[in-house]
Formats: C-alpha cells, structure tokens, sequence
C-alpha cells in the first residue's frame, strides 16, 4: 500500500467517503490546499464561479473556459433585446438526497441572493436581475433591468434545493456545513480547519465519478503543506512555485490564471493618501524581479487587473513622478518626509502565505531606493482584516471571465471601506463611471472603451500597485490520469482548482 493510501485510510477512519464500505483508498483522492471557504452554500457564495464539485450550475465552464450547459439542457436563449434570458432544465436530475431539480429551486437560488435578508455577497453582482421566474416546472426566466452581455457567466452559480432552505434562516442553515447539490459528489463531513470529505455521486447526471471520492485537506502554511506533500500525503497539492521542486514520482503543473498580486494602498493614510508617493511606488517596483525571483519564472508582471489574455486589456505601464517637486525630499537616512511626515508606512501580510511575505519584502526594498520606507508585518488574517483600512497589504485578486467581474467591487466607489472590496475606500468619479459603462452595454465596442478608461484613471491613480500575475502550481503524482489544467481565478481552493474535473480522474 502507499503512503498516500495509507494516509487516506488514517483521515477517513471515521469518516469514510463511501457510506457503503466498498471504498478502496486506491480509488479516492486527496488534494490539499491553502485556502477554505466559509460555507458551502452557493448563496453565501461558495464556489459562484463553477467547478464546485458539490453543486452544479445552469452553466458550467469547459477547459478553454468557453460556457457550456449544465443543469440547463442547452445554453440559456437571450432575447433580441438582451433583457429576457430563458433556461429550459435538463430532464431527470435529481438532488444528493433524490429530490427532483425543477425550476422552483433555480427561483429559489436566485431570489435568495436577492434577499436583502441573506447575507450574499453576490447581490451586487446581479444588480441588473430584476426578477426571476419559472412558467413551469422545467423553465426559467431571468427578466433584467437592462441588457448586461455577461449574464449567462452569471448562470454558472451552484443551484441549491428549494425545499432544503425554505422557511430557514439561510445566514444560519445547517444546509451551509453539509449541503446537497446535484454536483458529482456529496458531503461526507466537512471538520473546518481540517478536512472535507466527499463521497462518489453515483446518480450523477453528467455519469457516474470515475473515482469513489474526494478528501479536500486545508493546510494553510505554505512550508507545512509542502513537507506533507514530500511525506507522500497528498494525490495533488497546490504549493508556491519555489516549494514545488524536488518531488520525485510528481509532476509540476504550471497552470496560467488571470490572478494577480498587488500592493493595496489605503486612501486615508497620510503616505500612502498621497498620489505622488503611491506613483513613485509604482514606478519603484522591479516587477520582472519578482516574477524571476520570488515566482521562480511562474508568472508575468502586472499592471492592472484587466489580464494581458482579456479582450477588453489596455496596456497601461507606470509613468516616473518627481517627488522633490511634490514636496517629499530626503532626509539623512534617505528616507523622504513631507511637512513633517516621514515617507513610511506598513506592509500587512499573511504570515503562513510564503509567496505574499517574499513579495513584501521586494516591494521593501525597491520602495527604499525610491526613499519610502516600507515596514512589512506578517500577520493572522483575523488581525489583518481590522486593519485594511488603514494599512498597505499585499493582496490578490483577478478573474479570467469578464472584466466587470470583481473589478467593479474592488474599485467602486460605492463599496470603499467594505471588507476585502476597496478596503483603502478608493474613490473615482471616473473610474465608477466606466464601471457603470462598462456593465451597462451590451455592445463590445462600447465595453471595450469603457474598460480602457478605468484602466488608464487607474494606472493614473495607483490606488494599487500590481506586482505579478500568477502561475498556480500544483504538484500532482504521476499515477494520476486525467489532469486538465485550465486558465483560473483568484479563487482555487475547493471550486476552481486543477480538480475542477477531478471526479474524471483516474489511476494509471
């Protein structure tokens, strides 16, 4: 038996995927990875982008990314005025505990990120939905305010059974723990901090799981994740790209992804408030360095976060600023100060997150030949989170898709000082505008120079200063078959991953 086998049978003692006992661990999975999601309720936001492996959309997103149907038996019909949207369900899904899908579930869904009582943070993201409706028992209608062009994007949020929630507190549900879906495989236990454990959806209406299931391990420190892969723990793991070398009977996977890092720099601090120093910040920063040196050569220099690959990217590339002239001059020591005020401010970041930390201390020391002195602290997150409104953090972001996603909340206005979208209370006129034009057209032109004018005010304003795009690195064994990686998110841990298809995964 091998290590990682044995290792499974020990994590799934107690809670073994299959119900049944006939689970050989040679025929499971574990994967491993930084990142946990708070719920596992789509509503609440768990894997709103597909791949959840849990639940399924009406869409879903193939290797290129291209949509395709999923609960829906083909790809919703748009209307000529890109205002009715209209779903007709595949027949005879059914839910994990054999309840039948109908439209009342996908009304249910959707109404319920509506709701003003349930706390989704997905309710800013379908501003243009004006309602919701289901003719029938296979049919659903999505009327919207006004033709937005990514809607059907929007269809790939995880549909959740009606009659599971009604009634409830969705905020509360114990529905958010040990959910049922319609996806390739159900909740087992979920043990937070630790592991969840997914068995083998044998009903499955896109065909049985070529594996009994899935052990998804969180292990949030990036060296401790590592010196468990080397231990032979784990089937496939996500590691920063300088932990991922000397792993003999793995392969390296260095998947592209339209998810950056970057410098967030708070609008109400006197340093980082102030334009000329977050300009000559921007300019500061040796972004090709970082790619070479911290990322090891898995990623490109960023600077912005419309991605290189994206239809709608402007290219935008730090412009020099004269910071004598704005009134920082050097001190001593180098360091520059303003009436007063030393040119110094903090650099949060998460301290398990050896990537992030390398990342800080770079900006460290190029700041420091700009005359800023950065002071970088490796901190929780709990005690990050207090503090993103006043302090830098070295963050990530960034979607493949459409550019209005994430964008629009990271940078608008309308969001400033609320949790992680715009915690440094940036605030455009312009940059709102063409957020707001660039959501409200349906035509690409249109689009295509609405996205151009936020990223040129941005690139003006340097409410961020973007580091790096990312290659996620997975480390996989080599008796794996089926890996398929894909252009990713920002957000990989459970949804989204390299096993965004793992439940086609084999042993060789």
């Amino acid at each position: 038996m091998g290590t990682a086998a044995a290792v499974l049978l020990a994590l799934t003692a107690c809670s073994n995927p299959d119900a049944t006992g006939s689970t050989s661990a040679g025929n499971t999975f574990v994967v491993a990875t930084s990142g946990e999601p708070d719920t596992l309720n789509p509503v609440l936001g768990y894997g709103t982008d597909g791949a959840a492996l849990i639940f399924d959309g009406l869409v879903a997103r193939d290797a290129s990314n291209t949509l395709i149907p999923a609960l829906a038996a083909e790809l919703p019909a748009v209307s000529g005025d890109g205002r009715t949207i209209t779903a007709k369900l595949r027949s005879g899904v059914t839910f994990h505990d054999g309840t039948p899908l109908t439209a009342g579930d996908v009304v249910f869904t959707y109404t319920s990120v509506l709701d003003p009582k349930v706390d989704s943070t997905l309710r800013s993201d379908l501003d243009m939905l004006a309602g919701v409706t289901a003719p029938d028992p296979s049919t659903v209608v999505f009327a919207l305010k006004y033709a937005y062009a990514p809607f059907l994007q929007r269809l790939t949020l995880g549909i959740v059974p009606a009659g599971a929630l009604e009634g409830q507190d969705v905020n509360k549900a114990g529905f958010n723990q040990k959910p049922v879906g319609t996806g390739p495989y159900r909740v087992t236990s979920w043990t937070p901090g630790d592991r969840l454990v997914l068995a083998a959806n044998d009903t499955y209406w896109g065909g049985k799981p070529a594996n009994s299931g899935v052990i998804v391990a969180f292990v949030a420190d990036d060296n401790v994740r590592a010196q468990r892969a080397r231990a032979g723990e784990f089937d496939a793991v996500e590691l920063a790209p300088k932990l991922a070398t000397a792993f003999s009977g793995f392969t390296v996977h260095r998947v592209p992804t339209a998810d950056y890092r970057g410098v967030m720099l708070p609008m109400g601090d006197p340093v980082t408030g102030d334009v000329a120093i977050r300009k000559a910040l921007d300019a500061a920063v040796d972004r090709q360095a970082m790619v070479t040196g911290v990322l090891a050569g898995a990623g490109d220099p960023a600077y912005g976060p419309v991605p290189p690959t994206s239809a709608f990217y402007t290219a935008t590339e730090p412009a020099p600023v004269n910071l004598d002239e704005a009134g920082w001059v050097a001190g001593g020591d180098g360091i520059r100060a303003k009436n007063g005020q030393r040119a110094e401010f903090s650099l949060m970041y998460p301290a398990t997150d050896s990537l992030r930390k390398e990342l800080a201390l770079a900006v460290t020391a190029d700041a420091r030949k700009a005359g800023i002195e950065v002071k970088p602290e490796g901190l929780t997150w709990d005690a990050i989170e207090p503090r993103m409104g006043d302090d830098a953090l070295i963050m990530g972001w960034g979607t493949p898709y459409d550019p209005d996603f994430v964008s629009y909340k990271l940078f608008g206005g309308q969001f400033a000082g609320q949790g992680f979208f715009n915690p440094g209370s940036y605030r455009s006129e312009i940059v709102d505008k063409a957020l707001q034009d660039g959501r409200d057209n349906a035509d690409t032109e249109r689009r295509k120079a609405a996205y151009a004018t936020f990223q040129q005010q941005l690139a003006a304003d340097a409410p961020w200063v973007f580091l790096t795009y990312l290659q996620h690195t997975y480390v996989v064994r080599d008796d794996v078959a089926g890996v398929t990686p894909r252009v990713e998110a920002h957000e990989h841990d459970v949804a989204n991953s390299l096993w965004w298809n793992i439940h086609t995964w084999t042993r060789k």
